[in-house]
């Protein structure tokens, strides 16, 4: 049955692992997700940025999508991300989600061209939504400009909610601008705002936004658990601002994949899809010990901050 149900609160942008001949390892991810779920995540995103959906072909992710569904994550528990620079493979990436009972998914406007204008930003949604016909479609708008060079600004949000009442659900703002965040909220009242950016997560709460979809969450779930309480205190918000800082002195989806893979003790959770490279033995040396320096387990299997 089809989940229409709203994004709220702490969902994971969930990696993706890999298998020794570089394809999607199902098994693994279905594991990964349970993990999480049994962390108290509310929900995950598979195959966005942090998953590095765009590394993955259309065939890759269908079967993806269906080996969670299989594994036991219920649609209920998922968004897809259904983004493609191709209109046509992101219709066809949502239409199959709705075939299997995900409605919610999460679409990156085309993020080949550059110097996109709003009318065509507009264009790009509107024409999906009309190929995908299908009202069950839940849509969240993927504002990531610092990868896909193509901003998805607060007017165009406000004309697609006013264009498709329903269908357009919310945004996921990973700009990590809190200007934009917060016309967001003052434009589209009525849309699910989630960011990407974790130490915006206390600012949005309380300014009534509806949580995050974040990639810290694959490894230290309880740090952004704690930007969701009402007495969040400043030393949690200073603790998420450590553990980026410290993220952000390597590639980060190699960093996040290495400590996935210290955590669990599974050197295979280190494997990319191209043009990414693991981290070298040195790197990853750096990475763990300045984390653990700063408080945060992360040569112990199933630790939990």
């Amino acid at each position: 049955m089809t989940d229409s149900g709203r994004v709220r609160g702490l969902w994971c942008a969930t990696l993706t692992p890999l298998d020794r001949d570089g394809r999607v390892d199902a098994a693994r991810m279905t594991a990964h997700v349970r993990l999480l779920l049994s962390q108290g995540i509310d929900g995950v995103a598979p195959f966005g940025t942090t998953g590095e959906g765009a590394s993955f072909s259309v065939a890759e992710r269908r079967s993806g999508l269906d080996a969670l569904l299989a594994g036991g994550i219920t649609a209920a528990r998922m968004v897809a991300g259904t983004g493609a620079a191709a209109v046509t493979d992101a219709v066809e990436l949502t239409r199959h989600a709705l075939s299997v009972g995900v409605s919610r998914c999460l679409v990156v406007p085309p993020f080949f061209f550059k110097d996109v204008p709003d009318e065509s930003v507009f264009g790009f949604f509107a024409g999906l939504i009309d190929a995908v016909n299908d009202p069950r479609l839940r849509l969240y708008l993927y504002h990531i400009p610092q990868f896909s060079g193509v901003p998805i600004g607060p007017a165009v949000v406000a004309r697609l909610a006013e264009a498709f009442p329903g269908v357009i659900a919310g945004v996921k703002d990973s700009a990590g601008e809190w200007s934009n965040t917060e016309e967001l909220l003052a434009r589209a009242p009525s849309l699910d705002i989630l960011v990407g950016h974790e130490p915006h997560l206390p600012r949005l709460m309380r300014s009534g936004g509806a949580g995050t979809i974040c990639g810290i969450a694959n490894v230290f779930p309880g740090v952004v658990r704690s930007l969701l309480a009402r007495d969040v205190s400043r030393d949690d918000e200073t603790r998420v601002q450590r553990f980026i800082d410290i993220l952000f002195r390597f590639p980060f989806l190699p960093a996040f994949k290495a400590i996935k893979s210290a955590q669990v003790n599974d050197a295979g959770w280190r494997a990319l899809r191209t043009p990414w490279m693991q981290l070298g033995d040195g790197q990853r040396d750096d990475l763990v010990e300045a984390l653990e320096a700063a408080g945060f387990a992360v040569r112990h299997a199933g630790a939990q901050q």
